[in-house]
C-alpha cells in the first residue's frame, strides 16, 4: 500500500507535475464563471516554471543532499561485501533495443565494475526490481548482470536482488541475501543525492553499511548560487531534489528511515552501534 501511495502523492508533489496542473486548472476556469481568476493561475504558474527551471533553486536543493557523506576512504581496507542500488537503467528501452540502456545515474553499475576488480573477495549485491506502476517492465536486475559481465565481473559473484520497488524493499530484501555478519563492512554505492535516505533506511533495517557516493549532479556548494542554461535542465534538477526531500520526511515520518536527515554517525554513536571508527563513515 505504502509503494502505491508514494507512487501516486510523488507524481503530484514533483514540482514540474504540479506547475503544470495548476496551469491547466487555470486555463480551464476560463470556460467558467471564475473566469477571472484564470488569467492570474495561468501568469502565475508559467512565472512559476521559470524560477523553477531556469534560478539555481534546483542546485540549491541537492547541494546539501549530495554534501551529507563525503568520499569513502579506502584506506581502511577492503570491504566485505557491496550493495549497489538499482536505478541506472532504463529497463523498458533495455528491453526493447535488445542493449542495457543506461541513463544519468549510470556511474552506480560502472563504479562498482571497478570495486569488483579492486576486491576481488567482495561479495556483489545489485538491488533492484521494477518501480513501475501502471506498465509492466522487466526487473532491472536482468539487465544489471548482463551489463557487469560485459565490463569484466563475472557473473557468479553477483547476486540479483529483483524484488524490490522501492528503497525499503532494497534494504529489507538485500539484508536477506547479505546475512551480514558482526564486523562485516558493506559499501553502499547509489547517487550521492539519494544517501542520506538509503543509509537510514538500511540503518533502520538492521543493515550497517558505509556510504560509497557516486553520481554527483553538482560541483559543490558553489553552484548553489549557480543558475541554468535551459528550462529542461533547471525542472529535472529541481524534481530529483524535491523528490528526495519528500521521500526523506515521508520516510520518517513512516518510521521506514533512522532519523530525518541521516548522515555520518558521530563516534560515541559509532560505539553504542557496536561500530569501530571505520564503519558507517563513522566521525572521529
Amino acid at each position: 500500500m505504502f509503494f502505491y501511495a508514494s507512487k501516486i502523492v510523488g507524481f503530484f508533489t514533483i514540482p514540474s507535475n504540479f506547475i503544470i496542473l495548476v496551469g491547466i486548472v487555470g486555463a480551464l476556469l476560463l470556460r467558467t464563471r471564475f473566469s477571472r481568476a484564470g488569467w492570474p493561475i495561468i501568469i502565475g504558474s508559467l512565472i512559476l516554471l521559470a524560477v523553477v527551471g531556469l534560478s539555481p533553486v534546483g542546485n540549491a536543493l541537492i547541494v546539501p543532499l549530495e554534501g551529507r557523506f563525503p568520499a569513502w576512504d579506502d584506506s581502511r581496507g577492503a570491504p566485505h561485501g557491496i550493495v549497489v542500488l538499482g536505478g541506472a537503467i532504463s529497463p523498458d528501452v533495455s528491453h526493447a533495443r535488445n542493449t542495457v540502456a543506461l541513463n544519468e545515474a549510470g556511474e552506480r553499475l560502472t563504479e562498482v565494475a571497478q570495486l569488483a576488480k579492486r576486491y576481488p573477495d567482495a561479495r556483489i549485491i545489485f538491488s533492484g526490481g521494477s518501480a513501475a506502476l501502471v506498465f509492466d517492465e522487466r526487473p532491472e536486475a536482468e539487465f544489471a548482470l548482463r551489463l557487469l559481465e560485459d565490463l569484466g565481473v563475472a557473473r557468479d559473484r553477483v547476486v540479483a536482488e529483483d524484488r524490490s520497488r522501492n528503497t525499503v524493499e532494497n534494504a529489507l530484501f538485500s539484508r536477506e541475501l547479505a546475512q551480514p555478519k558482526p564486523g562485516e563492512r558493506w559499501l553502499l554505492v547509489t547517487s550521492s543525492y539519494h544517501l542520506p535516505r538509503a543509509i537510514g533506511v538500511f540503518r533502520k533495517a538492521g543493515f550497517p553499511v558505509e556510504a560509497y557516493p557516486v553520481d554527483w549532479r553538482t560541483r559543490g556548494a558553489g553552484d548553489a548560487l549557480r543558475p541554468f542554461p535551459t528550462l529542461g535542465d533547471g525542472l529535472r534538477r529541481t524534481d530529483t531534489a524535491v523528490r528526495e526531500w519528500i521521500g526523506l520526511v515521508a520516510y520518517w515520518l513512516s518510521g521506514r528511515t533512522s532519523e530525518l536527515f541521516p548522515g555520518p554517525l558521530q563516534r560515541g554513536e559509532c560505539d553504542r552501534a557496536g561500530q569501530n571508527a571505520a564503519q558507517d563513515n563513522c566521525r572521529p
